[in-house]
């Protein structure tokens, strides 16, 4: 009953919803990946959505890139890969943790059509590399970390009815990530593992010199590669803008509207007479708010101010 209970909670969790047009390019980033590169994604189920609102970041999950197996010259690496992967060997892989699976590994493919954001260690030496990736599947087939990851919640959190310490798992430095482990918390501690820093704890001594200090892996989010100076951030546009004055030929709405998120708009008064409040599905803005002027208006100005709603005509 109980492993039943887990399982509809999981897959209530990932469900899920309608994903908006993605504003990276997918073919060009991924020609710009190398091995133990991150990669960042914009998550669109109900979990991603709590994670966004507790990290106050768009990115949700991470993985960490692998390369395609035809190309991988460390054949020990290729042997673990192989045991959990039976696919294409030209296919672009990655490792990642996911909750109801665990730490897998699966193609880069999967994330098309989303948004994606790769973040490049700085400098790491490609033994270094290699070392990240080793250890990285070594870790294939751990389970995921479900406590871990509502005790990292209310570790961000600056409000809650429990003390942050109290019964949470993120302070017994001694636990093994062979046991379970989460997607980020893993990437960190890989590049850990080679003393490659993501965001290290940094003091100074009475004297003035610096000295590092590695951070608990396992208050690691996604996010925090993207903000960490130590990785530099790679992102292709939808559309280019490689050439100057190229954002001048941008495909805008020609009709003034604006939007508050991909499903809610409205044209402003400078735009036209009255404002027009409507939902977009599955066309193009400015036809469905020339179907919406014609179906349901109603607005009232009071001083500038426009109240918006809807009536039938």
């Amino acid at each position: 009953m109980l492993g039943w209970l887990k399982e509809k909670f999981v897959g209530w969790l990932t469900e899920e919803d309608a994903s908006a047009v993605p504003i990276c390019d997918f073919d060009r980033l991924s020609r710009a990946l190398r091995p133990a590169d991150v990669i960042l994604v914009e998550g669109n189920t109900r979990l991603s959505q709590f994670i966004k609102n507790i990290t106050k970041s768009p990115w949700t999950h991470s993985a960490l890139y692998v390369g395609r197996l035809c190309e991988m010259g460390d054949s020990v690496l290729r042997q673990q890969l192989q045991r959990h992967y039976q696919g294409s060997p030209n296919e672009p892989l990655i490792i990642e943790g996911l909750i109801g699976q665990g730490i897998i590994v699966a193609p880069l493919s999967k994330y098309r059509g989303v948004n994606l954001r790769v973040c490049q260690p700085r400098g790491l030496s490609t033994d270094d590399a290699c070392h990240v990736l080793r250890f990285a599947a070594h870790h294939l087939g751990v389970p995921y970390d479900i406590r871990q990851l509502f005790d990292l919640a209310r570790w961000i959190a600056r409000r809650s009815w429990l003390p942050r310490r109290l019964g949470s798992s993120l302070f017994d430095i001694n636990t093994s990530l062979s046991e379970r482990t989460i997607c980020s918390t893993l990437i960190a501690a890989a590049f850990e593992s080679v003393r490659f820093p993501v965001l290290p704890v940094v003091r100074r001594s009475e004297d003035g010199a610096l000295c590092f200090y590695p951070r608990n892996t396992r208050l690691c989010t996604p996010r925090d590669f993207d903000y960490s100076p130590y990785f530099d951030n790679v992102k292709f546009s939808v559309v280019a803008l490689d050439d100057t004055g190229a954002y001048r030929y941008l495909p805008w709405d020609k009709h003034g509207a604006i939007c508050n998120d991909e499903h809610e708009c409205l044209m402003p008064e400078s735009a036209r007479d009255t404002a027009l409040f409507y939902d977009i599905k599955d066309d193009g803005i400015s036809q469905h708010a020339l179907k919406a002027r014609r179906s349901r208006v109603r607005c009232r100005t009071r001083k500038h101010k426009v109240v918006l709603g809807v009536t039938k005509t």
